[in-house]
């Protein structure tokens, strides 16, 4: 089964572009919407580093979430969507002097603070301003997830985080601040994570945490679970949603509030991976020695998951229901690595067919580059057709 697409409207557009179901964008914030409507003092901020295209950030406004952002130009594209400064939240290992003061002037709801040195730099920027910083810090629970190496956050090796045994020390330390006030804890554990029993183990680890600071009488307003549930890419048809429920159910049984603590989600990837697809014109189809392959006029500046991550992502023909043949889709950029995927069943393609690189609305489009000074793609929703 093939997705819907307005093929006819496409044929005249120039390629490659991104284009986004908003029916599926929907779909998947209401049930979300659905699923937080169960409890009490829960609140998701979607990540925007998965993507911040104007028109989808919008449709999440409107669907009442908050963000999670990594840099001040994420915290300016947020308020500039019409987020509330509220509902933002600022998290990254490295911010810079500019974006601590952005947050600041904005008044936004949260730091996720990741080390001493910061906390410190946090303190003064704010003292200067005349202001308290709300924060929250985020520490390294390691725990593993089962992912990719590269998209792994919660081992004690990676660089986020400060460690679990300088928790009490940093809390006690901050209480010792004039300018920034501390009020949660936040985790982070990896990405396209598809196994719950990871997000067990982060529940029964910040469990332990909170039982350690209730024996030193520290009593913190929210926990920050992160997020890094997955998405389906191999059956983005049949599999349109993640699994949402089994999801927070996880963190319902597992997770051990304190009485009025409120939980705090950062979705990114499972919010919008589904309704984006990169859609690309076929340049000429070679048969080379051994194989033959589909080039096309995308390349890894406009997708760089697959050469990235060795990523994998369904491709449809959804101009062609010809017999299927075997083909390598490959983009045109002057490396080895700029390769879509390998020995791939499609209907068969001819000069101009349209390709859909499925499952691309996550970490696609935003993180596209000009690299061979390549034109960026422009981004489309439904009710653009």
């Amino acid at each position: 089964m093939k997705g819907t697409f307005p093929v006819e409207q496409f044929q005249g557009m120039q390629t490659p572009f991104y284009y986004y179901d908003t029916h599926i964008l929907r779909q998947t914030l209401n049930t979300i919407r659905k699923e937080m409507a169960k409890h009490d003092n829960w609140h998701v901020h979607y990540a925007v580093k998965a993507n911040a295209n104007p028109k989808v950030l919008n449709i999440i406004r409107e669907a009442g979430m908050g963000v999670d952002c990594v840099s001040g130009g994420e915290i300016e594209a947020s308020l500039k969507a019409g987020f509330a400064a509220s509902k933002i939240v600022f998290a990254g290992v490295g911010k810079s002097d500019w974006e601590i003061n952005l947050g600041l002037d904005a008044d936004i709801f949260c730091f996720n603070v990741e080390s001493i040195p910061e906390l410190e730099v946090i303190n003064q920027l704010a003292a200067s301003r005349g202001k308290v910083a709300r924060v929250a810090f985020r520490l390294n629970p390691n725990v593993g997830a089962h992912t990719h190496a590269n998209i792994t956050t919660g081992l004690a090796e990676n660089k986020f985080g400060i460690a679990m045994a300088d928790m009490v020390d940093v809390i006690e330390h901050a209480h010792q601040m004039d300018h920034v006030q501390v009020v949660g804890l936040h985790f982070h554990i990896g990405s396209q994570i598809l196994d719950m029993g990871d997000f067990e183990a982060l529940c029964n680890r910040v469990n332990d945490l909170q039982d350690l600071l209730d024996r030193h009488h520290i009593t913190l307003e929210h926990i920050n679970v992160g997020g890094g549930l997955g998405v389906d890419y191999q059956h983005p048809n049949r599999v349109p949603l993640p699994d949402f429920k089994a999801y927070f159910d996880t963190y319902a049984k597992k997770l051990k509030l304190r009485h009025g603590q409120t939980l705090h989600f950062e979705l990114g990837r499972a919010i919008v991976a589904q309704c984006g697809s990169l859609i690309t014109r076929t340049l000429y189809v070679k048969e080379g020695a051994f194989k033959k392959f589909a080039i096309v006029d995308a390349g890894f500046t406009d997708l760089i998951r697959p050469a990235l991550y060795q990523a994998y992502h369904k491709i449809e023909n959804i101009t062609s229901e010809a017999p299927l043949q075997t083909y390598d889709v490959v983009g045109p950029i002057c490396e080895s690595t700029d390769v879509f995927a390998k020995q791939t069943d499609l209907n068969a393609i001819q000069r101009g067919d349209l390709l859909a690189i499925r499952s691309a609305g996550a970490y696609g489009e935003i993180m596209a580059s000009q690299y061979n000074c390549r034109r960026l793609p422009e981004g489309y929703i439904t009710e653009d057709f």
